[in-house]
């Protein structure tokens, strides 16, 4: 069996060789507007880069970038990739918005459509249905999540839905009040999946893209624990329709799911760990399967996980360490989900905010934010681990890779 999967891998990864894709980088332009941040006016980056990336050789070349757009911390490619979206003004008091662009591929030139407000402070996800209809936007400070409309030509509609979490979890310092860190469509579109770091929760909400406002219930505050009193404005609450809570006081960050749409895999970005489900095809529910920790059983903490991604094949799963500056490798069992720890590669910079695998699963991108560096990784096809491949870009204060 091994050997069949070692075999597909390498049939792969010639059908893909010879094409190169598009690197998307987002940045912070200036940080530290948010309260107990040092105040940098600005870090030197220019928005979001475009490179050229050859799945060939792993070589990365420049090709353009957006001028005057503050902070697109995050970002997301439509389907198609002829449009990007992007989360701006993050890390700003009292701002907060989402940006779509244009891709002008003659040109490979991103090309400025709209912007609108995100719905609450601080937007650190955004995503994109598969029918790019619709985009929703986590924002992380005002704790809430925002769903809008697109228009034929990529452009935002202000949002159908604005979603606020209402709770707190166990850590004072970090889970004050809901922190919504990420929002993600489910394979087959049935679900949005909302990671709240600051409550300990993963909700649920059924989609529905044929009506007007397609999460949940429409976009009523959402009761989570706490107060049961709704906040100004509101004359009404409700319960998520499912929800998950993880360990108290871990946070859970991003998920994602296995190429085959039977498991999901979360990363605590305060526990260090990453959890392991089986999801549910019928009501998109998530059943614990596993806990497995994104360190070395040396690393005392405080921990501080960031991001995780599935390789293309199904095979292995990867979660990067920013306190470590790591990113860990794990095979994936293909019956079960379940992960095995493989070993651990150092980033070769600070602050491995966000990663990438290109879409043929040779290699692996690092952004290393506080270095201004990503640093290109060889993925080797048989043990899954990583070896420098020997380039490394610069970009000010890199937080999201995206390639098509």
């Amino acid at each position: 069996m091994r050997l069949l999967i070692f075999l597909w891998s390498l049939l792969f990864s010639c059908f893909v060789r010879g094409q190169s894709y598009y690197l998307f980088v987002g940045t912070y332009t200036n940080t530290g507007n948010l309260a107990g941040n040092p105040k940098l006016d600005s870090t030197g980056s220019k928005g979001i880069y475009v490179f050229r990336f050859d799945a060939t050789t792993g070589k990365a070349t420049a090709l353009s970038h957006t001028e005057g757009v503050c902070n697109p911390s995050y970002l997301a490619i439509a389907p198609g990739g002829n449009t990007l979206y992007a989360c701006t003004e993050s890390r700003m008091q009292k701002k907060g918005s989402v940006s779509a662009f244009r891709f002008d591929r003659a040109g490979a030139q991103l090309q400025f459509i709209n912007s609108v407000p995100s719905g609450g402070d601080n937007p650190a996800y955004v995503a994109v249905s598969n029918s790019g209809k619709w985009v929703a936007v986590a924002n992380y400070t005002g704790g809430s999540l925002s769903v809008f409309p697109v228009g034929a030509d990529g452009r935002l509609g202000f949002f159908a839905e604005n979603i606020q979490h209402t709770g707190h979890g166990t850590n004072p310092d970090r889970q004050e009040k809901p922190h919504v860190h990420s929002v993600l469509f489910s394979p087959d579109q049935k679900s949005l999946y909302i990671q709240d770091l600051g409550l300990d929760k993963i909700m649920i909400e059924p989609i529905d893209e044929s009506k007007d406002q397609p999460v949940g219930v429409g976009g009523l505050p959402v009761i989570v624990s706490g107060t049961l009193t709704p906040p100004p404005g509101r004359s009404a609450m409700r319960e998520p329709a499912l929800m998950v809570g993880t360990m108290a006081g871990v946070g859970p960050r991003h998920l994602t799911f296995h190429p085959n749409g039977k498991f999901a895999y979360v990363i605590e970005e305060m526990g260090g760990s990453v959890d392991v489900y089986r999801r549910n095809p019928n009501t998109g529910g998530l059943d614990s399967l596993q806990r497995i920790a994104a360190h070395p059983d040396t690393a005392k903490g405080p921990f501080r996980s960031s991001d995780i991604h599935v390789s293309p094949d199904g095979r292995f799963l990867y979660a990067s360490n920013r306190a470590e500056t790591t990113i860990t490798t794990f095979a994936i069992d293909p019956a079960t989900g379940l992960l095995r720890t493989l070993g651990y590669t150092l980033t070769m910079g600070q602050e491995p905010r966000n990663f990438t695998l290109d879409p043929s699963g040779q290699w692996l991108l690092v952004a290393n934010q506080e270095s201004d560096t990503i640093v290109v990784f060889r993925v080797d096809p048989k043990t899954g681990m990583l070896r420098s491949a020997g380039q490394t870009l610069s970009v000010p204060r890199p937080t999201c890779l995206k390639m098509e």
